[in-house]
């Protein structure tokens, strides 16, 4: 038996598509959102119309929580590889960020984790006035494993990736914009129209000349596939070790995974050692 689909694509027309996340009561990435993202970006890179797709959340609270750290986490490390020669999970980002078409994330609450790894991935950040952003692998003892730190650098620059990924707080979406992490900031009530304003125009030009363009900003930007693999090895090296435990514990004894509780301001929590 299959499981549900958590990613729902309207086509709005043969060149734009809308595609909205949904997963559970906080929107956790899990092993089965790699196997159905690696899926859906085998569509866009196939489809010869698709000129601009935006990912958006069924959750105002949650666009993407984080790796839901009571899934199997062993498939993420033993699913055959995809087409890049990568593991699932890097292989879905890398080919996220190189698809024949403009990518855009319309952020509303928060993304951290592997969420903020799968926004870094699209092209175009845009996001409400109440979003979140952060990376808090650290905060649990871990490396980033989708390589946040490839992205950031290029984004924000050394001084600021670092900020970001070794401090592992929350970014409220104004400061996210001021440091790079995300293009613009606008209000909740205006995103969803300012969004699908910008992306009709997208859609309205040659797939050719908006492909062709993007194929140089890539090249330029380009991060080799050898620093995905190497990002999700020192996950799997430092995530899950015993020193770990007790603290992943407290978290999940104060509401870590339920949509009230410190998952609302996590970047908080996960420096606190009790």
């Amino acid at each position: 038996m299959s499981n549900p689909s958590q990613f729902q694509v309207h086509v709005v027309s043969p060149s734009y598509w809308k595609v909205t996340f949904e997963n559970g009561p906080i929107n956790l990435y899990d092993p089965d959102t790699i196997d159905q993202l690696g899926d859906l970006v085998t569509r866009m890179e196939q489809d010869p119309d698709l000129t601009v797709v935006v990912f958006q959340s069924a959750n105002p609270d949650f666009f993407m929580a984080h790796f839901d750290l009571l899934s199997d986490i062993q498939r993420v490390y033993t699913t055959a590889p995809g087409p890049t020669g990568l593991l699932p999970h890097s292989d879905s980002l890398l080919r996220l960020s190189k698809v024949p078409a403009l990518t855009i994330s319309a952020i509303k609450g928060r993304v951290r984790g592997a969420g903020s790894e799968f926004v870094l991935n699209t092209d175009i950040r845009f996001a409400g006035s109440n979003a979140i952003l952060g990376q808090p692998e650290v905060g649990f003892g871990a490396v980033p494993g989708g390589n946040p730190m490839g992205r950031l650098a290029e984004l924000v620059g050394r001084g600021r990736a670092m900020e970001i990924v070794v401090g592992g707080d929350d970014f409220p979406a104004q400061l996210a914009a001021e440091y790079g992490y995300v293009n613009r900031v606008l209000p909740e009530d205006e995103l969803d129209d300012f969004v699908d304003t910008f992306a009709r125009r997208v859609a309205g030009f040659s797939k050719a000349g908006v492909s062709g363009t993007k194929e140089f900003v890539d090249a330029a930007t380009a991060i080799p596939a050898g620093e995905y693999a190497a990002a999700l090895a020192a996950f799997k090296r430092t995530a899950g070790r015993p020193e770990n435990a007790d603290h992943v514990r407290s978290l999940f004894e104060r509401g870590l995974q339920q949509p009230q509780g410190i998952e609302l301001d996590l970047g908080k929590h996960v420096a606190e050692r009790f």
